[in-house]
């Protein structure tokens, strides 16, 4: 199911900004008992990255009625939020009137095979470009990832790691990464590339919680293949711990697995609020 403008549909405008030049913002959300998860931490980055753009903000009720709508019924899935500057004329000076575009849309949950084990990952050739004005922001533009993520087929890989043009550690593909050293996290900087994504946000969160040491810092391969563990996270996957990058054997280490439960359990305890998700308050997750 497709809602663009709150029509159920498959056609946008020919002449959408977010369809020639990527002006727009996107939102990947996992559906669970027919709630989307973490509804509040995509909000909160999609409203930033508006403002950061100047697009007129979402009305995030209108989103929760659509959200709603497209998720009834689900166990689960993934929806899907675009939105874009809207339609405009040729050149990249925006309209004067401006009338955003808002697609939500439900897609089958990916074929994810079990990582309990950990996942194998590769780095990627591709390099991410310095942007401040783009960093952190999950905008429309993901030629980078694209094709990063065209240069391996071998599905024993999982992910692909990222560096940026001056060889630094950012993240992966799809995901943010993690590391492990002395009983502490570091994730890398992403204030001059890369995206900013919601399950690593909860997961410094949740370290800030219980008392974990937990940094953002540059990050080298060096400090990749030195780290006691690894992982990566996405709102969909959660948490993946990783048992290879080329010759570097990872163990599926304590503090991963403790995460990986709280993450969980946070999960849970939202869902237990089902009853009270929607409303004057709109969704808690």
């Amino acid at each position: 199911m497709i809602l663009i403008n709150g029509i159920a549909t498959d056609k946008v405008d020919a002449l959408d900004r977010g369809l020639h030049y990527g002006d727009g913002l996107f939102e990947t959300l996992a559906i669970r008992a027919g709630q989307p998860l973490l509804w509040q931490r995509h909000m909160q980055r999609l409203s930033a990255g508006c403002g950061r753009l100047g697009i007129p903000l979402p009305d995030h009720g209108l989103l929760e009625n659509e959200a709603a709508q497209v998720c009834e019924g689900v166990a689960q899935g993934v929806l899907k939020i675009i939105f874009t500057r809207g339609a405009g004329g040729r050149g990249y000076r925006p309209p004067a009137e401006l009338r955003p575009t808002r697609m939500v849309a439900l897609y089958p949950w990916p074929d994810y095979s079990p990582a309990t084990q950990g996942v194998v990952l590769r780095v990627c050739a591709t390099r991410l470009a310095h942007n401040p004005a783009l960093a952190g922001m999950k905008h429309l533009n993901r030629l980078e990832q694209v094709l990063a993520r065209n240069e391996w087929n071998d599905a024993g890989i999982a992910e692909g790691i990222m560096l940026d043009s001056e060889g630094r550690v950012i993240s992966g593909t799809m995901s943010n990464l993690f590391l492990v050293k002395a009983g502490g996290l570091m994730t890398p900087d992403v204030t001059q590339c890369g995206v900013a994504g919601v399950m690593r946000g909860l997961i410094l969160d949740i370290a800030a919680r219980l008392d974990i040491p937990a940094r953002v810092r540059e990050i080298t391969l060096n400090d990749v293949l030195e780290a006691d563990e690894v992982f990566v996270c996405n709102s969909l996957i959660g948490l993946w711990p990783v048992r290879q990058l080329a010759e570097r054997h990872y163990p599926c280490g304590s503090l991963g697995v403790r995460l990986a439960a709280e993450v969980a359990a946070h999960m849970d305890a939202l869902m237990s609020q089902e009853a009270g998700c929607r409303g004057r308050s709109g969704y808690t997750v």
